[in-house]
């Protein structure tokens, strides 16, 4: 993974990864199987890349694609009712230039930011075992020292996402406070990069179980994202 020294070639390597015997089966049997309201689209179908500039101040990491979702359109929260609560917030904020996220080609752009996931393929239930979240991270890993230099803020979407991102700059030789910081919605730590303090920020996630039961709200998903965005060089 050292040897890719661009997104570019990351994404391209990304993109064939066949490391998870039962995630390839169930994101090939998604594609095929399809559903109905998107009969006539072809999925995507395969692991799914960071999404965003290639020199962040803002890292945004969730958990993995969505069956229907970025598993069906190749984009990071894209397509999935998660990404367009999402999306529209970067956009009330000032993340994103537009508030939705349908397909790949739909003009989104986003601004000092970019969107990952600590898991490339669709998981079934949206649940990865751990052995799939520990063959996943060399990904994560190899993205984020590619974008370390820029990194001002990493905000991580639900508990799995926290957890990734600190074991994944641990693993970058980055400094963590210790204990080590609990994960809750507005939770912050401030984390050692190689290039200075970096400000790790926790919101819940913005699936439908947290915001139909008012779990997570608008106001409460751009608290978080507004203190990100506040440290974007304009």
């Amino acid at each position: 993974m050292r040897s890719l020294s661009t997104l570019e070639a990351l994404d391209a390597r990304l993109v064939d990864c066949r490391r998870c015997p039962r995630l390839v089966r169930w994101r090939e049997k998604v594609a095929a199987e399809k559903r109905a309201a998107y009969a006539d689209e072809e999925y995507w179908g395969r692991p799914v890349p960071g999404f965003g500039v290639s020199d962040p101040a803002v890292l945004v990491v969730g958990l993995a694609p969505a069956a229907h979702g970025a598993n069906r359109t190749g984009r990071m929260f894209t397509g999935d009712r998660s990404g367009d609560w999402l999306f529209a917030s970067m956009h009330r904020v000032g993340m994103a230039n537009q508030p939705t996220s349908t397909h790949a080609d739909d003009g989104l752009r986003l601004l000092g930011t970019r969107v990952t996931a600590p898991v490339r393929c669709a998981p079934p239930e949206n649940k990865p075992t751990t052995g799939e979240k520990e063959r996943c991270a060399p990904w994560l890993d190899a993205e984020l020292r590619l974008v370390a230099p820029s990194v001002r803020v990493v905000v991580a979407l639900g508990s799995i996402g926290w957890d990734s991102a600190l074991r994944a700059v641990r693993r970058a030789g980055w400094s963590v406070p210790t204990p080590k910081p609990r994960f809750g919605h507005g939770a912050e730590a401030v984390l050692g990069g190689p290039h200075g303090d970096v400000l790790l920020l926790g919101s819940y996630h913005p699936s439908q179980q947290n915001t139909f039961t008012g779990r997570l709200t608008e106001s409460m998903l751009d608290d978080v994202l507004g203190r990100a965005a506040a440290m974007i060089p304009r």
